[in-house]
């Protein structure tokens, strides 16, 4: 035995005689000599000549040895990045497009049951001859539905432990979920201490214990993936929300979690709490919002898939309560092969794809804009990432299978009436097929590799994008603050941290002052003027705590009176998300106010509440709009809908 392998022995019997427990030996971990990593990095970086923007610099900060086919991607509080990797894709994860016969049959499913019932029906053990297109992953002879068990997913979790810039570790922490019915792992979320993985039928929350090693795997929410369709319009854009619930999505393969919540033939926007009750379907027709951003204000922007037809692009959208973004999984089918199916083409012939205009159908909320093909990762600026020229701004990537056409984009947008429109955008790279991208606590922009093609092929990157001159001391600052340990904090500090420039910060201490039920402290901040962002969360943190003790929400109701519109926006909009009661006669005046965002969320608010005296109210809003708002036509007829009054619907 080398002197080496003696003394780690005996470091291990002295923690063993003092009653320390000792980590596992766990082969799943790959460490490279941090000089070693750095030279491989940089090598192969000397091989990569992307388009990148003035003033951004790029640099390979996960290559080859440690990374493979990231999809997404997210980073906790202290740098380190969770990537999913997504094996059954390979085999098990099967895309309509390749089994044209099953067409009718998927479409047909309307439960995660009936998709079982159907594979084991169309690969059944004695049709493997049939069959032989399908890998014998088990060997047992037979091709056949019990070969879809075999191929796990994985998460990874890759950290530069030395902090010289460039990864030099990384650990398989789950290899797990492989059901027949079990889709592509396509969302990663690290919050607090849980992991939420998204991946039909499932949302999952798994804990870790101390060595980073996954335990305690639980199903949050069930029935996602109902049908077989195109590959990638799984489950996705897992992010926490500005009230601290977790929100995620699925394509348009579908969601059925019961009578209650039957979304079939459509893709959901849903949330809940972060144990997975008080469950909600937010919003519903997308194709594929694959990943969604929240702004400071708490808006959800997203980019839906398009539905592949000639002529139409990806399309931006604003997702809010209750929203019918367009498309339905019934109008994908057929165009392949059928051209009988295409004689009247539901989604183009009646322009549901591009913005508003004259005639378009009035139950869905349209595109802002077209804009770029193939979204996939998608952010908004925290506050202090990157530079001050990136402030207020959007990234989303673009990936369409080659290198050279993809990219990262960015773009603006600015107010129209209760929604927005859009400002500026410019592509910031291209020539690297970027996957998930988050930011770091130190400011910087990570992103994931696909290299090339569609196909898994067992290694990837990460990189990181950075300006050139960052601020180094704000930049610093809050780095530090990301990275500390909030509990520490008392209560006074963190109503201060309400008040920073970045956005995730200012999040923390939100989160932990709701756990701590500090009303006071939020009261403080929401009566003060000089900081709007600080009074925006604490009308957040106030709505945390009322949905657990409804009473508290009683504290918002004054400032439904406030001389800013945006705080009596915001008042209405959280008062209506915890559906006070209470609320309901100081928000019917606001369905006349000036500013149409604050008569958006007032209507929002008491159709949530379902407050019947509003209906005459509701009424007066949409006949004064004179259906020039999409937004507010929306909120209006949708409390009309959830008041419910149907006789008096009926006269109108």
């Amino acid at each position: 035995m080398s002197c080496s392998k003696v003394f780690q022995s005996f470091i291990v019997f002295l923690l063993i005689l003092a009653g320390c427990e000792t980590p596992p030996e766990d082969t799943r971990i790959k460490q490279l000599d941090p000089v070693q990593a750095a030279t491989l990095s940089q090598g192969i970086q000397k091989t990569i000549v992307p388009q990148i923007d003035s003033g951004l610099v790029l640099t390979l900060w996960g290559n080859d040895s440690l990374v493979a086919d990231p999809v997404s991607i997210d980073i906790d509080d202290l740098g380190r990045i969770y990537y999913t990797r997504t094996n059954r894709q390979k085999n098990s994860e099967f895309d309509i497009r390749g089994h044209q016969e099953w067409e009718i049959s998927s479409i047909a499913l309307q439960t995660i049951e009936d998709k079982r019932a159907f594979l084991r029906k169309v690969l059944a053990p004695e049709l493997s001859a049939k069959n032989e297109w399908l890998a014998d992953l088990n060997n047992d002879g037979s091709h056949d539905w019990r070969d879809m068990t075999i191929q796990k997913e994985h998460i990874y979790r890759v950290e530069d432990t030395d902090g010289d810039g460039f990864a030099d570790k990384s650990q398989l922490v789950i290899e797990d979920f492989h059901d027949e019915t079990t889709d592509a792992a396509g969302g990663i979320l690290k919050h607090g201490d849980d992991l939420f993985i998204a991946i039909g039928p499932d949302l999952w929350r798994v804990k870790e214990n101390k060595w980073g090693l996954a335990e305690n795997k639980t199903s949050l929410s069930h029935g996602y993936g109902v049908h077989i369709g195109f590959g990638g319009h799984g489950m996705s854009g897992v992010e926490v929300g500005p009230d601290g619930r977790i929100y995620w999505q699925i394509g348009d393969i579908g969601f059925n979690g019961g009578e209650k919540y039957n979304y079939s033939n459509s893709g959901v926007i849903v949330r809940s709490e972060p144990d997975g009750s008080n469950f909600e379907v937010f919003a519903y027709g997308n194709r594929n919002t694959h990943e969604f951003v929240f702004d400071e204000y708490g808006n959800m922007i997203s980019e839906d898939n398009d539905g592949d037809h000639a002529g139409e692009s990806e399309r931006l959208v604003y997702v809010v309560d209750g929203a019918d973004i367009g498309w339905r999984t019934n109008w994908q089918f057929g165009k392949y092969r059928d051209p009988d199916n295409n004689t009247y083409n539901v989604w183009m012939d009646e322009k549901m794809h591009i913005p508003r205009h004259e005639g378009q159908a009035a139950y869905i909320l349209p595109t802002i804009k077209n804009f770029v093909d193939g979204p996939t990762g998608m952010l908004y600026n925290p506050g202090t990432a990157l530079g001050d020229e990136f402030k207020n701004t959007f990234f989303i990537v673009e990936f369409v299978g080659t290198p050279t056409q993809s990219g990262i984009h960015t773009f603006k947008l600015k107010p129209r009436g209760a929604t927005f429109e859009f400002a500026e955008s410019k592509r910031i790279l291209s020539g690297i097929l970027a996957t998930g991208i988050d930011f770091g606590p130190d400011g910087a922009l990570y992103m994931g590799d696909w290299i090339e093609g569609w196909n898994a092929k067992d290694y990837g990157r990460i990189w990181k994008i950075d300006v050139s001159n960052p601020d180094k001391a704000v930049r610093a600052e809050t780095e530090k603050l990301i990275k500390s340990d909030i509990t520490r904090y008392n209560s006074d500090e963190l109503g201060k941290l309400l008040t920073h420039a970045d956005m995730r910060v200012r999040q923390k201490a939100q989160f932990e002052l709701a756990s701590r039920k500090q009303v006071e402290i939020f009261k403080n901040y929401l009566s003060q003027k000089e900081n709007q962002l600080a009074r925006v969360h604490a009308v957040w943190g106030l709505s945390q705590i009322a949905r657990k003790d409804i009473p508290v929400a009683d504290n918002l109701i004054p400032y439904l009176h406030d001389e800013d519109a945006e705080i009596r926006a915001q008042a209405a909009r959280w008062l209506g998300d915890v559906r006070y009661a209470k609320a309901a006669t100081g928000l019917i005046p606001l369905l006349k106010d000036e500013a149409p965002r604050v008569k958006f969320f007032a209507a929002e608010a008491l159709g949530r509440i379902a407050h019947a005296p509003a209906f005459d109210g509701l009424v007066e809003l949409l006949q004064t709009n004179n259906d020039t708002d999409e937004y507010i036509r929306h909120a209006a007829a949708l409390a009309m809908a959830r008041i419910g009054q149907a006789d008096k619907l009926m006269n109108l």
